[in-house]
């Protein structure tokens, strides 16, 4: 029985899960590697918490009670207490393959392993542990108290059992799993990024400005959100990321990251975090 979920990562996408974890009744051990990084972590909640509040959705003695069953710890040793651990640190292969290697050989064996990777093989993150069939993708959505997606993604070992132990998680957790088979990007970044790209590469072509493509797709396509925006808010860093690993997994040149998407990345210009992007904040 699932009881205490720990989550690695205090960032956006880690405390996210770990406040909807919290206030879905759930013990939290989230883990961090400074002290720093988990107390910015617990304001976010107690900022994101403190907005429902004062919209009347939530009282200020169930804030608290959320924020009371969240536990902060920097050694990964506290994971150990941990029914089920859900990922959630930089996109990169070789830090989260290590982190997965340590995290095998501290937990207990029925323990389900999720990595809320956006893009990295399952089946390659599975085979660094000794439990594959225990292993899963269970990839959230920005911003997780708001949005209702969680794509959860089967390795080419993931047991039946750890997918409906997921897929059950997800849904206590008030979210709709997606099942995706493992494959570059999963369903939706294979769809969206090759999106955000062209965006830029119109961009970079001169065939609208940033505002205009971004009008074009929020009033044509009714997005809420236009694609250089939206790239802006998942950050450029993480989409180039994204299309790497689309265009190295499938060796296809539709996948090619658009060259300017590369210049801002190598300037610093991330987008809302960097403060610059395509817009400026």
């Amino acid at each position: 029985m699932i009881k205490t979920i720990g989550v690695i990562g205090s960032g956006t996408m880690g405390n996210g899960i770990a406040q909807v974890a919290a206030r879905s009744g759930f013990n939290v051990i989230m883990r961090d590697l400074t002290d720093d990084f988990l107390q910015r972590g617990l304001a976010a909640i107690a900022k994101s918490l403190q907005r429902d509040v004062d919209k009347n959705r939530l009282s200020g003695e169930e804030k608290e009670q959320i924020v009371s069953r969240i536990a902060v710890r920097t050694e990964l040793e506290a994971l150990s207490e941990a029914d089920f651990i859900v990922e959630a640190i930089n996109e990169d292969l070789a830090i989260k393959s290590d982190l997965f290697r340590q995290l095998d050989k501290l937990t207990r064996p029925e323990v389900i392993l999720a990595s809320n990777t956006s893009s990295i093989s399952i089946t390659k993150l599975a085979a660094m542990t000794s439990r594959p069939d225990k292993f899963i993708g269970m990839h959230f959505f920005n911003p997780v108290p708001v949005m209702q997606l969680v794509e959860v993604v089967r390795g080419i070992a993931t047991a039946d059992a750890t997918y409906q132990a997921t897929k059950e998680l997800a849904e206590k957790l008030g979210k709709t799993p997606v099942e995706a088979h493992d494959s570059p990007g999963f369903i939706a970044n294979r769809i969206l990024l090759p999106m955000i790209n062209e965006a830029i590469f119109a961009l970079q072509e001169g065939v609208g400005t940033a505002e205009a493509i971004d009008e074009v797709m929020k009033l044509g396509m009714n997005h809420p959100m236009g694609p250089l925006q939206l790239a802006d808010f998942i950050g450029l860093d993480v989409c180039l990321a994204i299309m790497n690993v689309l265009y190295d997994g499938f060796s296809d040149s539709k996948y090619r990251p658009c060259p300017l998407l590369k210049k801002y990345v190598d300037a610093g210009w991330l987008g809302r975090k960097s403060g610059r992007g395509f817009y400026q904040y």
